[in-house]
């Protein structure tokens, strides 16, 4: 509790509070004055010139943002020059400003699951010498996911949003008793937030009522979004995707039997949800005639907010898990959340790092993280205690997500993750559609996953392979299996 006070008493700090002599201890490079340090150091360096920095956002993120940019600028008088993009596109965009020397930006807030093709690309800078240099001991150590911040060995990014999926489930359709006694005497087991995909699978098609004006679910049918659901069923089989060889493992029994369990419940899901994208999901969902969802803390936030139909009508829980050698494994999934990276286009590019640590300091992101129109979320220890992000997510969510959050598998994070994560998607939507068959679907994407492997290096891949392994947590890493 005495960290947790002397995080409280900090709230109160005005950006007055900059103007503050140097000597006083908050400008010491520690965890409590990152912020104000951060600010110092950046005014120091931009002393008798007026510096503005460019900075490309995904749509949607505005709103946490601009309370940290107002407040850099008027501890610093450094103007951040904000540009949008759709949330779909800023890895894309960040890619051909590079490619085409614009320079447009000295910052960006790519996708995590982005930064290894952006350091192929050559779009981003490593700050491993910025962190040595500014950042305290054990500054990152708060961050519940940390894992994308780094690649070959440098850091590139900050971590400044909390994306683990979480599932969201009906919570008047869990309480009905009349629904749990019908549901026990067809399944054999109660009514409750699922612990496995196939209970979820049940669930889904026992709620899935379109002749009664109720809807199973809204899980994500669209070709890149997909993905992310195979991913999680998947790993919840018990295998690794890739052998310690780098032999793709997905097209094997346990990846086929995923793909097929996919296939057979989104027959139950809402026919809109093929063609909903991330805003629509949520607004479909809001309007309370759908028994569960799949998403992040943003989800959360829209869902729980005044115009919903949902707010205080929900039940939370990890993305279910499977059986493995008869225990339950679960594999919740860290599948996107906004990075501070600094571009290599950048003219102040240890400026632009200052900002990032601003903006990631404990402080800033809490105020970040606080916006109820933002789509930042939880990130830091801290932010699961601060009461005005306990009352905009409430205590039940954020006690699922901070788990989801601790215990998350990652992403792909190897060189040319975007073109593996392109042929799997555009596979299992051709499996999704029934134009190939699931095992032939992915047979497909091994092949082009060798072939991908080959053209990166297969011996740098691999080694990248295997520290990716050692980065998921321990309690998954001992029930992955590898077939060879």
């Amino acid at each position: 509790m005495n960290g947790l006070s002397r995080r409280q008493a900090l709230l109160g700090l005005s950006t007055s509070s900059f103007v503050m002599p140097l000597a006083n201890p908050l400008f010491a490079n520690t965890q409590q004055g990152l912020h104000n340090y951060a600010a110092r150091t950046a005014a120091r360096l931009t002393e008798g010139r007026d510096v503005q920095l460019g900075l490309l956002l995904p749509n949607g993120s505005g709103a946490s943002v601009n309370p940290v940019i107002e407040a850099f600028k008027t501890a610093t008088g450094i103007s951040i020059r904000s540009i949008e993009t759709p949330v779909d596109d800023i890895n894309v965009q960040l890619t051909l400003d590079t490619l085409n020397g614009k320079g447009d930006y000295d910052l960006a807030l790519p996708a995590t699951f982005g930064l290894p093709d952006l350091v192929s690309s050559g779009a981003i800078l490593p700050i491993t010498q910025y962190a040595n240099e500014h950042e305290p001991d054990g500054f990152r150590d708060d961050i519940l996911y940390q894992t994308g911040d780094s690649f070959d060995g440098n850091i590139f990014g900050f971590q400044t949003d909390g994306d683990a999926y979480v599932m969201f489930y009906h919570k008047d359709l869990l309480n009905d008793e009349d629904e749990k006694s019908r549901f026990a005497d067809t399944h054999g087991y109660s009514l409750n937030v699922p612990e496995t995909w196939e209970q979820l699978d049940q669930q889904i098609q026992y709620f899935n009522r379109p002749d009664q004006g109720l809807g199973g679910g809204l899980l994500f049918r669209t070709p890149s979004y997909v993905t992310w659901e195979w991913w999680v069923r998947f790993h919840a089989r018990g295998y690794w995707p890739f052998s310690r060889d780098l032999v793709p493992q997905i097209a094997s029994d346990a990846g086929v039997t995923a793909l097929e369990d996919l296939i057979r419940v989104s027959e139950h899901l809402c026919p809109e949800t093929a063609t909903l994208g991330l805003f629509e999901n949520w607004e479909r969902y809001a309007r309370g005639d759908v028994y569960c969802n799949i998403g992040w803390g943003g989800s959360q936030k829209f869902l729980n907010g005044p115009e919903s139909k949902m707010q205080n009508r929900m039940k939370f829980g990890p993305t279910p898990g499977g059986l493995v050698d008869g225990h339950l494994l679960f594999t919740p999934y860290f599948n996107w959340g906004w990075n501070y990276v600094v571009t290599s286009q950048s003219r102040e590019p240890e400026i632009a790092y200052l900002f990032a640590l601003f903006a990631s300091s404990s402080e800033m992101s809490k105020r970040a993280v606080r916006q109820q129109a933002g789509f930042f979320d939880p990130f830091r220890l801290e932010h699961y205690e601060d009461l005005e992000i306990r009352k905009t997510y409430s205590d039940e969510f954020l006690e699922v997500h901070a788990a989801s959050m601790r215990n998350a598998i990652p992403d792909l994070y190897l060189a040319h993750q975007g073109e593996y994560f392109r042929v799997l998607s555009e596979w299992l939507y051709r499996a999704l559609t029934g134009e190939v068959k699931p095992e032939d679907a992915l047979e497909r994407v091994a092949e082009n996953w060798a072939l991908i492997s080959v053209r990166t290096g297969h011996q740098k891949q691999k080694e990248r392979w295997m520290q990716l392994r050692n980065k998921y947590p321990q309690a998954v890493r001992n029930r992955l299996r590898d077939y060879s």
